[in-house]
């Protein structure tokens, strides 16, 4: 608290413009209330200590201008919310808009420029806003209080005559400040405001589509007239222009001129929905891809790094359509194993024998841990893990090999390892001479991420981050080489294709997930990161896949899936998701409820995050003043 005095026999307008210097610049401090003292002829009086707010002034000044015109904004209510237009002093056209919910106590706001029509975040905090325009909505539900009534309309009197009478005028404002002070603090005051505020300052954003759909346009107006808040109509659905058609782009990035597919393959590659739209960063990475054939570092490894429901896996096939090559995909698990991506070997009968005693015990083993793959035959062999690797390579090599190189990786231990359990597999899998003839053979079933590699196609490899084990992808470093190459469990070694196309997709956002090792990240020829389309496109695809046919409300759904997805982005809301998919399911469900706001509580609420205060704030802050219930009939 700090003590400012001011002159009692300064003219009347001077001496209120001076406490409000004062105010404002003890505000700027870090102070929050100044106390004022009367001083009369040099001596101190005996005076009511009194405290001033440097916000509530500048809040309460908005007020009395728009209510005698001569400044610009204004304040009103609508339903159970506040809503004001403050004219900011930052520029002739720069506006606070703030939307206030007296229920829930959220706070929306930002700031407008009326002139090029942007919006930027609006932030409470005293190096940001200072919170005048907040103070400004909340006015309707201020004045709802005697005390506030009449000690505004004394100030109000006395501002509009000309301050007669100074003291009189200070000491309403200092209740005014005091009144709002104690109401939206205390919780136990009869009259309490209740204001939800993080320690952040940061506040959800009244967007362009909520000022396009007028869904804060207020019912009655306190004071001053509506410019920008008022309403503009229904906001209508641009159409969606491909900035990329689709017969210029599919098949158009051939890698090797004159490669014939058979009808298999052929039947492998993605067919583009018309309603598709091709994203930059896709015909980016098909033309770098085709530029760089035949040079001695082709551009083949990409990496598409983004929030779930951006289109990650969609882009990749698009990829492969634009390329012309079959597209497959490998889906990882915390649980995945390196030799996960080679493949497994099946006994092709149930009586095997590998004319070995000791082997054969081996196999019943292996069938018992679930078969012969490299993962259990790593283990029966009791070979070190990627840990062991990873912690102690030359240690882990000397062991492996009784070889001392202390210059040893990781990478050359997995090698090692991978040629002793392909040995092992090979020796488990070779029938017994005196058996041969009776046809107990073992199958091997590739992968196909190895089938991809033989055969220079396209394959995604989808969610690596939410491996446990971080070394799994390093122990296919070799293959993201461009010459890179892999010894399956038949003995046979296969060279990584020119024409294979690797693209990793990861999300950022889904709980769980690991960062990607720096040398896998470093083995990306492009590594593009993938954000929501733009609204329009996003209703455009929406509607092409649901079939909906409603633009407007499509395009209030889009808005909605918008600013939860930046909320959570800003708030680390990260146990779920908020994208395309949610948008496209509250559609669906929409068409079958036909209740937008129920469907919306199953769909997109629901995924968003499984913390109740968190959902409930998305429901009250967000998707309400846009899809408010449906009120039930009463009997």
């Amino acid at each position: 608290m700090a003590l400012f005095i001011y002159p009692r026999f300064l003219p009347a307008q001077s001496g209120l413009k001076y406490i409000f210097l004062l105010c404002r610049n003890t505000l700027q401090e870090g102070v929050n209330n100044v106390n004022v003292l009367c001083i009369r002829c040099g001596s101190l009086q005996s005076a009511t200590e009194a405290t001033l707010s440097c916000t509530m002034v500048k809040a309460v000044h908005a007020v009395c201008n728009c209510m005698v015109g001569t400044g610009e904004g204004a304040v009103g209510t609508i339903d159970h919310r506040t809503v004001a237009e403050y004219k900011s002093s930052a520029g002739p056209d720069m506006y606070h808009l703030v939307v206030f919910d007296s229920g829930s106590g959220n706070i929306m706001a930002s700031i407008y420029d009326n002139n090029t029509e942007t919006i930027e975040n609006y932030k409470l905090h005293q190096s940001s806003q200072d919170g005048a325009a907040v103070m400004m909505a909340m006015m309707p539900l201020l004045l709802k209080d005697d005390e506030f009534d009449e000690n505004f309309q004394t100030y109000f009197d006395q501002r509009s005559a000309g301050y007669p009478d100074m003291k009189k005028a200070t000491d309403a404002m200092a209740i005014l400040c005091d009144n709002a002070y104690r109401r939206i603090k205390d919780d136990t005051c009869p009259a309490h405001i209740k204001v939800t505020l993080d320690k952040s300052g940061n506040v959800l954003r009244v967007s362009q589509g909520h000022l396009l759909s007028g869904v804060y346009t207020p019912t009655s107006v306190l004071a001053g007239e509506f410019t920008i808040l008022a309403k503009t109509g229904k906001a209508t659905v641009s159409a969606a222009k491909a900035a990329i058609d689709h017969r210029d782009f599919v098949g158009k990035y051939q890698l090797t001129g004159g490669r014939k597919l058979s009808i298999l393959e052929e039947s492998l590659v993605p067919k583009l929905e018309d309603w598709y739209i091709i994203p930059d960063q896709v015909a980016n990475i098909c033309k770098h891809a085709q530029i760089t054939t035949g040079k001695p570092m082709q551009m083949r490894n990409f990496l598409l790094r983004g929030p779930a429901g951006t289109g990650k896996t969609q882009s990749a096939m698009a990829i492969a359509a634009g390329l012309h090559l079959p597209y497959m995909k490998y889906t990882c698990s915390a649980s995945t194993e390196v030799f996960d991506f080679v493949g497994m070997v099946f006994p092709n009968t149930d009586s095997v024998s590998a004319g070995d005693a000791e082997l054969d015990k081996q196999l019943e083993m292996l069938q018992a841990m679930g078969g012969i793959n490299f993962a259990n035959v790593a283990k029966l062999m009791n070979l070190p893990d990627l840990d062991d690797m990873d912690f102690d390579p030359a240690g882990t090599f000397q062991s492996l090999t009784g070889v001392k190189n202390e210059d040893a990786t990781s990478r050359d231990c997995m090698a090692v390892v991978m040629d002793m359990v392909t040995e092992k597999i090979k020796a488990l899998t070779k029938p017994a001479e005196k058996e041969s003839t009776s046809g107990q053979t073992y199958t091997y079933v590739e992968t196909d991420f190895i089938k991809a590699l033989k055969n220079g196609y396209v394959v995604e490899i989808q969610e690596p981050t939410v491996i446990t084990q971080p070394g799994v992808l390093v122990g296919l470093n070799s293959l993201l080489e461009q010459t890179g190459s892999i010894t399956l469990p038949t003995g046979e070694v296969i060279q990584r294709h020119p024409d294979t196309v690797v693209v990793v997709t990861t999300n950022i956002t889904y709980e769980g997930c690991r960062g990607l090792n720096q040398s896998v990240v470093d083995r990306m020829s492009l590594v593009e990161d993938i954000e929501l389309p733009d609204p329009d496109v996003m209703a455009q695809r929406a509607m092409a896949v649901t079939g909906a046919t409603d633009e407007y409300q499509v395009s209030q759904m889009v808005q909605v899936v918008n600013d939860m997805s930046e909320y959570m982005r800003k708030n680390g809301i990260t146990d779920g998701s908020c994208g395309m998919r949610s948008l496209i399911d509250w559609i669906n469900s929409t068409e079958i409820t036909g209740d937008p706001y129920r469907s919306a509580l199953c769909t997109i609420i629901s995924k968003a995050t499984s913390d109740p205060e968190d959902r409930e704030t998305l429901k009250t802050a967000i998707l309400e003043p846009i899809f408010a219930p449906k009120r039930r009939k009463t009997a």
